[in-house]
């Protein structure tokens, strides 16, 4: 399995537009150790011909034309991108899939509640589907497995399952699925066993999530905040890390600690906001995480899986 990754911040990317906190201003000035992000979207493919979109993050035309293996090759509405899984409803999950409106036929797969949210109770993701089979939604589930191929049949060898994480529906929804299901977790497993772990988003970790991560050859993991009150002390005031959805990276009980017997996999932290100080590379955070064995996720970084 290629993977590329074609960005790694969480929404509104890093730095963020309308934001002028240490690390945005920072990295504008060039006065901060820190690397510019897109919003985090991961490519994979099997041949290296046909790829699938891990989410459709809305920097999607600036990601697909930094890469020359998603760009079209011939022809007119024709593309190297053949679907796009998605695991969660949030904007900066979904927005790119109406970049990708222009009759270009592509599979997208997502479980019931997410389709419900995104393409049942949105209009305008009806310019999605002007013409028959023009995208083809496939409902997942939990627990269950599937196999990721293009429109015509061609398989990619790659597999896929979803993990349950969370009910938390985003706030654009105009109701509350009923489901366990509205944000989950990814494994992808190649057809020599190789298995990848895309959790952008970690409400919650478990004893069996924790295991799961264990047993994974490449982990890329929620890094959106260092501390739960990190928007709350910049700001003033707001919601907590966990209260939007996310485990903070740092802590007595961020992940880097609860994770720290976990050391098979390649680790990476993706999805990192704006205001995480771990962004400064000569910061005693990213310091931190690098001792732990952990890399944060960046823009155009490859690897064959």
């Amino acid at each position: 399995m290629l993977l590329r990754i074609l960005g790694s911040a969480a929404g509104g990317g890093f730095p963020q537009w309308n934001c002028a906190c240490p690390n945005c201003d920072g990295v504008r000035r060039r006065k901060l150790q820190a690397k510019p992000r897109l919003q985090t979207q991961v490519a994979v493919s099997g041949d290296g011909l046909r790829w699938f979109l891990l989410g459709a993050s809305p920097d999607l035309h600036q990601q697909i034309e930094s890469s020359t293996q998603l760009q079209p090759s011939s022809g007119t509405r024709r593309s190297p991108v053949a679907g796009v899984v998605l695991a969660s409803a949030d904007l900066d999950h979904v927005l790119g899939l109406l970049l990708l409106r222009e009759l270009h036929q592509f599979q997208v797969w997502a479980t019931d509640a997410v389709i419900q949210v995104v393409r049942d109770e949105n209009s305008m993701s009806g310019m999605l589907n002007r013409v028959e089979h023009q995208v083809r939604w496939n409902s997942i589930r939990s627990g269950e497995e599937f196999q990721l191929h293009s429109v015509d049949g061609e398989d990619s060898g790659i597999s896929c399952r979803v993990v349950a994480l969370s009910s938390r529906c985003p706030p654009y929804a105009k109701r509350p699925a009923q489901s366990a299901e509205v944000v989950v977790g990814l494994v992808l497993t190649t057809a020599q066993g190789k298995r990848l772990g895309f959790f952008p988003q970690l409400p919650t970790l478990t004893t069996e999530l924790t295991g799961l991560f264990a047993s994974l050859d490449l982990l890329l993991l929620d890094g959106t905040f260092w501390s739960e009150d990190e928007l709350i002390r910049l700001q003033g005031s707001g919601q907590s890390a966990r209260e939007m959805g996310h485990i903070p990276v740092g802590g007595e009980e961020g992940t880097l600690r609860q994770l720290s017997r976990v050391t098979r996999p390649h680790r990476m932290y993706i999805h990192i906001n704006n205001t995480n100080p771990m962004l400064n590379e000569a910061g005693e955070e990213y310091k931190s995480v690098r001792q732990m064995g952990w890399e944060l996720a960046e823009d155009g970084w490859r690897m064959k899986l």
